[in-house]
C-alpha cells in the first residue's frame, strides 16, 4: 500500500449507522476490521454447508442458554464487527433484539480460501479483544485448529495473538472452554465432499 495514501478509518458507531441507512446491500458482503471495511470470503456451496454443518454441531453441544449465530455481527471493538462464520454467546436470541453481542465465548472461521489471513488477521483481532478461545476448520486440510490463551504479540498485526495452537486431525476430538465436559468429533466439522 502507498505510504502517502490517508485512509479513513471507521468506528463501530459510524458503520452500525450505515448499516442502519441501509447503505450496503445483501451483496456488499463487508466486515469492520480494525476500522477498515474489509470484503468477506465468497462462499462456494463446500463452505457454506460446513458453516451449517460446525453451526449444528456446535448447538448441540453447548444447548440452552447458548445462541449459536451463523456469519452474524459481533461487536467486537469500537473498531471492528467481524462476521464469524460461527460464534457462541452466552443468552437467547431474543436477548440481542437492540445490540449484536459482543463477548463470544467461542468464535469458528470456515477457511477454503481465506486460510492465512484467518490463521494472522482474524486471530490477532479475536486475540486483542480477549476471546478466550478461537477455531478455524481448515476445508483444504481438513483439520481443525483451535487457538487459545490470548497474549500480547509484537509480531501480530493487532499486537495480539493466541499462545496455544493445537491442530487437529479429523480422528481427534475437542471440549470447548466454555463446555469443558462435552466432546466434539473434529470428524463432524468437516463434510466429506
Amino acid at each position: 500500500m502507498d505510504p502517502d495514501l490517508e485512509l479513513k478509518r471507521w468506528t463501530r458507531k459510524e458503520y452500525e449507522q450505515l448499516v442502519e441507512q441501509e447503505f450496503f446491500t445483501r451483496k456488499d458482503r463487508i466486515e469492520l476490521i480494525d476500522g477498515l471495511l474489509v470484503v468477506a470470503e465468497p462462499q462456494s456451496a463446500y463452505h457454506y454447508t460446513t458453516i451449517r454443518f460446525v453451526a449444528r454441531v456446535v448447538a448441540q453441544t453447548f444447548g440452552a442458554g447458548w445462541d449459536v449465530r451463523t456469519e452474524a455481527p459481533v461487536a467486537l471493538d469500537d473498531n471492528s464487527v467481524p462476521e464469524p462464520d460461527v460464534a457462541v454467546v452466552r443468552g437467547e436470541l431474543l436477548d440481542y433484539l437492540t445490540a449484536h453481542p459482543s463477548d463470544p465465548v467461542l468464535v469458528v472461521e470456515v477457511s477454503l480460501s481465506s486460510v492465512a489471513l484467518d490463521r494472522r488477521h482474524k486471530s490477532s483481532l479475536y486475540a486483542r479483544a480477549g476471546r478466550p478461545e478461537y477455531w478455524i476448520v481448515d476445508l483444504v486440510n481438513r483439520r481443525l485448529e483451535v487457538r487459545r490463551e490470548p497474549v500480547a504479540s509484537t509480531t501480530a498485526p493487532y499486537g495480539w495473538d493466541y499462545e496455544q495452537v493445537q491442530v487437529l486431525s479429523g480422528a481427534e476430538s475437542v471440549s470447548p472452554l466454555a463446555a469443558p465436559s462435552a466432546r466434539i468429533a473434529v470428524a463432524d466439522l468437516l463434510p466429506s465432499v
